[in-house]
């Protein structure tokens, strides 16, 4: 995935046009830095805000009773975080954790309902990326259930950096294993199988890829899958703007 960023292109474009008639102020809307808490919200509380990002990384997570976790999405400069506030909804099963630190752009869940309803295209798209969400929720369960660890983690990598655009990843072991559900020992075999064949490098809790294809190589089918859904020029927020 190209991460332009074009989705919250539209969505600051509305906003402007929009900021007279819905007589917004900057408490109501304005940047958001991310990382100084890592939780932007949790699955029992309402959605009271929408993120779109301008820099960074968030997974969204399921946690169970017992306290395990994995992930079931990641969001970066590419979407939106609070997709079922696009339906009217404001609950949601997961919990958004900050995987990078950035900064994002926020929209209080109501005043975001009041400009769903004025601007078809913001509409229109946020739909179609909820969409392409949940087809990637689906997958991801998939693949948690049927790849082996070092699969998934070759394809998780990739996914995050899709997102950020960047080869280095700020993340460790321990962060790893909670996002893909496994113990720390399995995720740390097989980050050093992946560092063994060349694939990546791994220090002071980053991730360098210093091969791309081979990681892709490396990867289960389902990384394939997920790109093709962000690239279906049918469905991608890409092509805003």
């Amino acid at each position: 995935m190209r991460s332009d960023g074009r989705l919250q292109q539209l969505v600051d474009s509305s906003e402007k046009r929009f900021r007279s008639v819905l007589a917004l102020g900057e408490e109501r809307i304005g940047n958001q830095p991310l990382g100084s808490s890592p939780v932007i919200f949790e699955s029992p509380d309402g959605l009271e805000y929408g993120y779109f990002l301008s820099f960074g990384l968030t997974s969204l997570v399921i946690v169970t009773n017992d306290g395990r976790t994995v992930e079931v999405g990641i969001v970066g400069r590419e979407g939106f975080v609070g997709t079922p506030i696009a339906a009217g909804l404001n609950r949601t099963p997961y919990r958004a954790v900050v995987q990078a630190n950035g900064n994002g752009f926020r929209i209080k869940a109501e005043v975001l309902e009041v400009m769903l309803s004025s601007t078809p295209n913001l509409r229109l798209r946020l739909n179609q990326y909820a969409q392409i969400q949940g087809m990637q929720v689906a997958q991801l369960a998939a693949c948690n259930r049927l790849h082996e660890i070092d699969q998934r983690l070759a394809r998780w990598m990739l996914m995050c950096q899709d997102r950020i655009c960047s080869d280095l990843l700020p993340m460790t072991h321990e962060f790893f294993a909670e996002m893909l559900g496994s113990g720390r020992p399995s995720v740390s075999l097989a980050a050093a199988g992946l560092q063994k064949a060349g694939l990546i490098q791994y220090a002071r809790g980053t991730v360098r890829i210093i091969n791309r294809k081979g990681l892709e190589e490396a990867a289960c089918e389902c990384y394939g899958v997920i790109r093709q859904l962000d690239d279906n020029p049918n469905i991608s927020p890409k092509l805003l703007g």
